[in-house]
């Protein structure tokens, strides 16, 4: 079995050495251009997180995509044969992180924790009214493995919870929404707003004016999921005309955020450099090569693309 890896701006050689130690026997190796006039090496599988296209054009013995993340909108922007498969994470250490990362926003915004520390700057030493839960109902667009797990940790602080996704879940507290019909209904009952979407022509640019504007007001914005998702200029609107509260974001358009950014400078917006729920080696790695071995004995595996849903 040969098994290629080529991750953008990865350092290579410690998940080598993961990888031929979960696989051992196995000829692994790092993709670099084959040279003008050389036969390139070719691998049946392949572990990628940004790929060129030249990598794909290359490589045409490839029968699966490892991708190393759950997020694949990248790699359907590429050219990729109608035969090969795409695999993304189905965890692989993710949710967990995912729900700290929100519960911790969630929280900071509820009990006025990021107020106290723009008091300390001051200093000040200033009591606020306790926020009462039932008046903060949380809602959560996408309702996948990642939103699942954020619903559950929200409900153990006793939060009124609710998902919107593109078919009904059923999770236990959770209230379900589903369909472009029922959106509205959702964003209206939402005062804090976390987007766990994946990135799709469906989905891109969702967090416009037109939808933001139906939360309640003061409602407040937790994007998790892709920059794209987010209309900057609008956001920065609402912000300005009181109608949203604040927002906590972890991704962007671009990344890194380039210092003349807006966001940079509004009191209202805070950012965390796209390190909501990184990917963790050693769950990856196992994760990745249980996939592959359960292939090679003709075995299904679960986390297959949908290319025409694009997840």
């Amino acid at each position: 079995m040969k098994i290629v890896f080529c991750c953008t701006h990865t350092a290579a050689e410690p998940w080598l050495a993961g990888f031929r130690k979960a696989l051992p026997g196995v000829d692994f190796w790092e993709w670099q251009p084959a040279e003008v006039g050389h036969e390139p090496k070719l691998a049946e599988h392949a572990v990628v997180w940004s790929p060129p296209q030249a990598f794909i054009d290359e490589q045409t013995h490839l029968q699966n995509l490892f991708n190393m993340g759950a997020g694949v909108d990248a790699l359907l922007k590429l050219k990729l044969p109608p035969s090969l498969s795409v695999v993304r994470l189905n965890d692989a250490g993710m949710s967990v992180q995912m729900a700290e990362y929100v519960c911790h926003a969630v929280i900071r915004h509820f009990r006025s924790f990021d107020l106290y520390d723009a008091d300390a700057q001051l200093p000040r030493w200033a009591f606020r009214k306790p926020a009462v839960r039932e008046d903060c109902p949380v809602g959560i667009l996408g309702a996948g493995v990642l939103g699942s797990k954020v619903a559950q940790a929200l409900k153990l602080f006793e939060f009124p919870v609710s998902v919107w996704s593109r078919s009904a879940k059923q999770i236990s507290g959770v209230t379900s929404y589903a369909g472009a019909d029922a959106l509205p209904a959702f964003l209206q009952a939402s005062r804090v707003l976390v987007n766990l979407l994946p990135l799709t022509a469906d989905t891109e640019n969702i967090l416009n004016r037109a939808n933001l504007s139906q939360l309640p007001k003061g409602a407040y914005l937790i994007n998790v999921a892709r920059g794209r998702h987010l209309v900057e200029e609008d956001l920065l609107a609402l912000l300005d005309e009181g109608h949203l509260s604040g927002a906590m974001l972890d991704v962007f358009r671009v990344e890194p955020l380039p210092l003349e950014h807006a966001f940079w400078r509004c009191d209202k917006i805070s950012i965390t450099p796209h390190a909501s729920a990184r990917t963790l080696q050693h769950e990856t790695i196992a994760q990745i090569a249980d996939k592959i071995r359960a292939l090679e004995k003709g075995h299904p595996i679960e986390g297959i693309v949908d290319r025409a849903r694009g997840y």
